[in-house]
């Protein structure tokens, strides 16, 4: 599965940046655009669908909580680290006083005073410099919360977010999906839903008020194709989209592939659904595929980790004579320990594909793999997002997300920022980037990882 990031833009604005560059934009674009593809992504998401690690109450599990919001809150301060240095709630309310003022006696328009509401929440949490808080109003909220269903009535594209230039890119677009039949690819820049031009504005919000819509409903997207240096329309009817976050087959040889696009509520049984289908057919080793799996919901991974790795492995001591899975730990140095517990494990030689794009929930699982030396990992550096958000309700239908604590591999590596290093190196082939759907057998990374699995058979390795 990243995923975030607060911007805005008026909708209304007449031709804020036209539909074919002009010598003017063009600086622009081409300082904007490398930023972007340069840089690793923040913030993957589903089209529809959630992105980084939410703790939800319901998913938890181990132990897990979700922190609520209490009667008068907690303290507030300014989002700077020195002790003591408060907000002047009387200073606030003065100014803000002032603002309403010389809005009531200036403003030329009417003033809708629940949007202004809810842009001071917004603002409070934006100030913390933090891309993965946010303010999300109660339909927002509600919409979140519908979003790790696996199924929601999308156009059926996963984007990235690019947290320093606010550009939202194609990084997955699903098979026989409406972005599929519309010729959407891997690369696109999207520049415009509707009239509305889509830079810094949430990515969670974006998707989930402007993409996600009533089934039958269309929509028009405008992307900006930069091979081609164009800008290409394309209008998109939405439909219900059940989101395949695991796709397998047998390859050749009898090697095992599963691919794993994001995680939510479904995941885990349909992982064990494909693993147990892959071993009926008498599967001699495993490629897991996590390239581009922004995270999603942290039950997920734990649980898939849980199914494969053994429940006794006590090589790091914070698993308490049990295998530890992720353990996480907040600013007071508090946190959950993740330990395997279903008596399942898999004996098989396994590869691990994981690229720029493999984010939170994606790195747990593959750190814990890793660190028991259970998979050999293949690809390119994943993206390096060890922190928790956690969804906190207001009580009104409003919520919070907000980053609470760090999370650690059973090794007590901190990748936030590093990201997980592949046990062998292979980028993507460049002619593969950009299309929307490349064959196991036509993708380099998918072959390189079958020859490692191919390797440990022969070495008589389980893994």
């Amino acid at each position: 599965m990243d995923n975030q990031n607060n911007f805005n833009e008026n909708m209304n604005q007449e031709n804020p940046m036209p539909p074919r560059r002009p010598e003017g934009n063009s600086r622009f674009w081409h300082g904007v655009l490398a930023g972007a593809l340069v840089t690793v992504f923040a913030g993957l998401i589903v089209v529809g669908m959630s992105l980084g690690i939410y703790l939800f109450s319901r998913s938890m599990g181990r132990g897990g909580s979700r922190p609520e919001a209490s009667q008068t809150g907690p303290g507030i301060t300014d989002g700077k680290e020195t002790a003591g240095n408060e907000l002047d709630y009387e200073q606030i309310n003065t100014k803000m006083s002032l603002i309403q003022n010389i809005i009531d006696r200036y403003f030329l328009y009417d003033e809708d005073m629940e949007n202004v509401e809810d842009y001071i929440y917004k603002g409070m949490l934006a100030g913390l410099d933090d891309p993965y808080s946010e303010y999300y109003t109660a339909e927002d909220y509600k919409e979140m919360q519908e979003s790790t269903e696996g199924v929601y009535s999308g156009i059926g594209a996963m984007l990235s977010q690019n947290r320093n230039t606010g550009l939202c890119t194609i990084v997955r677009v699903f098979e026989n999906s409406p972005a599929f039949e519309a010729g959407m690819k891997p690369g696109d820049i999207l520049y415009k839903v509707e009239d509305k031009v889509v830079a810094n504005e949430s990515l969670t919000i974006l998707v989930n008020n402007y993409i996600k819509g009533q089934e039958g409903s269309q929509v028009h997207i405008t992307v900006y194709r930069q091979e081609k240096d164009e800008y290409v329309e394309m209008t998109l009817t939405r439909r219900s989209i059940e989101v395949p976050t695991v796709e397998h087959q047998m390859l050749a040889d009898q090697i095992g592939y599963i691919m794993i696009t994001q995680f939510d509520l479904v995941t885990t049984q349909q992982f064990k659904d494909a693993l147990d289908d892959l071993e009926s057919q008498g599967m001699k080793g495993l490629v897991l595929d996590l390239r581009s799996n922004p995270g999603g919901v942290l039950n997920g991974a734990v649980d898939i980790a849980d199914y494969l790795l053994p429940d006794n492995l006590t090589r790091y001591d914070k698993g308490e004579g049990k295998t530890m899975i992720v353990y996480t730990a907040d600013k007071n140095g508090k946190g959950d320990h993740y330990t395997a517990s279903d008596g399942h494990q898999v004996d098989l030689p396994i590869a691990v594909l994981i690229n720029g794009e493999s984010a939170s929930a994606s790195e747990v699982l593959t750190g814990a793999l890793k660190d028991y030396s259970w998979v050999t990992v293949v690809g390119t550096t994943s993206y390096g997002k060890g922190i928790v958000q956690s969804l906190m309700p207001l009580g009104d239908g409003s919520a919070i997300k907000i980053t609470v604590s760090h999370y650690y591999t059973p090794s007590g590596f901190d990748l936030h920022g590093k990201g997980i290093e592949p046990d062998v190196v292979v980028e993507l082939d460049e002619e593969l980037k950009t299309q929307a759907v490349v064959k196991p057998e036509e993708d380099n990374q998918v072959q390189r990882a079958v020859e490692v699995v191919k390797d440990e058979i022969g070495a008589g390795n389980p893994g």
